[in-house]
């Protein structure tokens, strides 16, 4: 009965945590691999803009209306478009 119980949570813990993070890391690294130009990005730095080049293991953005290019490497990458929050009063 113990050997049935302990295998049963193991069960649990994989498909309630394992499974799905895995599944979000897949998705993260198929949106990186299929970043191009134009695509507008967010860092996990915050900070946003526009690809301008991609590289094997970087991009490099125009952040500004003034065309400030920086480079990053694409891990650093959060999400493509913008990300916004929400306030309420």
């Amino acid at each position: 009965m113990t050997i049935v119980m302990l295998v049963a949570m193991i069960a649990i813990f994989y498909f309630m945590l394992i499974r799905p993070e895995n599944k979000r890391k897949k998705e993260a690294e198929k949106m990186r691999s299929e970043l191009s130009v134009g695509d507008v990005i967010t860092t996990i730095g915050g900070i946003v803009g526009t690809i301008c080049a991609v590289k094997d293991n970087t991009i490099v953005i125009e952040t500004s209306a003034d065309r400030v290019r920086m480079e990053f490497t694409k891990w650093a990458v959060s999400s493509k478009g913008t990300q916004s929050v929400e306030t309420t009063k």
